[in-house]
């Protein structure tokens, strides 16, 4: 997306507003899902990452399926269009209500937790097909609270509960067709997935009846000039090779799925802001702007970095500023960054937003969410209205009783 063109969408619909560019998207798209040749990968889209319902179709008409994290995004799911076979339920901490939910709608279920598997092995027996999700105790990610594999982890059953898993499994003879893992976010290294995939393929040979094999994802994407990306296409080729060598092992061919979110749509994402005010104190320029960590929150929750340019003064002389919102809190974008001289008014574009940014956005300190817009066949469409006050307090309750003393107040 080009400044002029980010530009004309500020002016048409205002700020804040996240822009989304669906070229990117399905570039991304096809370039994971051909990585794995000659294996046909089967890709569920993490919507976690982004789940407006144009983003959603733009995916499924390229073939994707979904995975989901909550019965809620199994409903988006199927709002969108996705049959309920093309969508991987992997829950956390639910109740078993909210796995029979899903199993009423037909989606694939994944169990990450032993007493959830005990459950659904006496409700059920062997007429439900179900994953399991692996904790492999690998140690992956960027941040902290995106590794997700390790042996603290609140996620997956540990690789060495499998004794375990095989007893609950053979006493109430349940249909175990996919083995699942996913040890974190932004992973480099092709070795990580190959260390994880060989500790599932060692589970496999309890388990004889596998349909398919999940590694989840975790491909990682530059936020910056200089940073490291995962290099697809080795991971793709190096993996394809060791899960073919697996499946003649096995006796026969299993699919193959992985779960990408922030890999197909973070590039996409651009979240434009407007600069409100340019406060200099003794140590520090701010450009302070109409957003905040309430619309995205990855700087501030995972010290996570956004490139931000001026698109309003392109050629203005580079100064120093330290980007922060408009929420009552330490609400920081960028500390220090070189940008082209920034004028209140100015519009600010903040790349690398179109994961987690506004499906982590929030109400706080009552601001209202922003708008989001997609760039298709060189149309911009609007996608999400901006919120109203309307927004805000529809789901509020009036007690009687204090409306009547407002009243009353007023009255005296």
């Amino acid at each position: 997306m080009n400044h002029s063109e980010l530009l004309s969408i500020a002016g048409n619909f205002g700020t804040p507003t996240y822009v989304y560019d669906a070229d990117t998207i399905v570039q991304q798209y096809r370039k994971l899902q051909n990585s794995f040749k000659p294996l046909n990968v089967k890709l569920h889209y993490a919507m976690k990452a982004l789940n407006n319902i144009n983003v959603l179709r733009l995916l499924k008409h390229e073939g994707a399926g979904i995975d989901a994290v909550s019965i809620q995004e199994v409903h988006l799911g199927i709002r969108a269009g996705f049959l309920p076979k093309e969508i991987m339920y992997t829950p956390n901490c639910v109740s078993f209500s909210e796995i029979k939910e899903a199993v009423d709608l037909g989606v694939m279920i994944n169990l990450d937790n032993l007493n959830i598997l005990e459950q659904f092995g006496a409700y059920y027996g062997d007429s439900v097909n179900c994953c399991i999700r692996i904790n492999p105790h690998i140690m992956a990610g960027g941040n902290s609270n995106i590794s997700v594999g390790h042996i603290d982890s609140k996620f997956g059953i540990s690789i060495h509960q499998i004794r375990h898993v095989t007893r609950i499994v053979e006493h109430y003879n349940i249909s175990v067709v996919g083995l699942h893992m996913h040890t974190g976010s932004d992973i480099l290294d092709a070795d990580v997935f190959l260390r994880g995939a060989n500790l599932l393929y060692d589970v496999a040979r309890e388990f004889p009846d596998l349909q398919f094999m999940d590694f989840g994802s975790g491909f990682k994407v530059a936020y910056k000039d200089g940073d490291m990306a995962t290099n697809v296409e080795q991971v793709g080729q190096r993996i394809a090779e060791s899960f073919q060598e697996f499946c003649k092992w096995y006796g026969r061919e299993l699919e193959l799925w992985f779960e990408p979110g922030k890999y197909i749509v973070s590039e996409s994402g651009s979240l434009l802001v407007r600069t409100n005010v340019v406060k200099q104190t003794t140590s520090t320029v701010f450009a302070g702007v109409d957003s905040g960590q309430n619309h995205l929150l990855r700087p501030m929750l995972y010290n996570a970095y956004h490139k931000i340019e001026n698109i309003s003064n392109p050629n203005g002389e580079k100064k120093l500023y330290s980007i922060v919102g408009n929420i009552c809190e330490s609400d920081t974008f960028g500390n220090d960054r070189l940008l082209n001289e920034v004028r209140e008014g100015d519009v600010l574009s903040i790349s690398n937003a179109g994961a987690y940014g506004f499906s982590m956005s929030n109400q706080y300190n009552a601001r209202f969410r922003p708008a989001e817009v997609l760039i298709y066949d060189g149309e911009s469409y609007l996608i999400r209205k901006r919120e109203t006050i309307q927004d805000l307090i529809q789901n509020e309750v009036e007690i009687p009783a204090l409306v009547q003393q407002e009243e009353l107040v007023e009255i005296d």
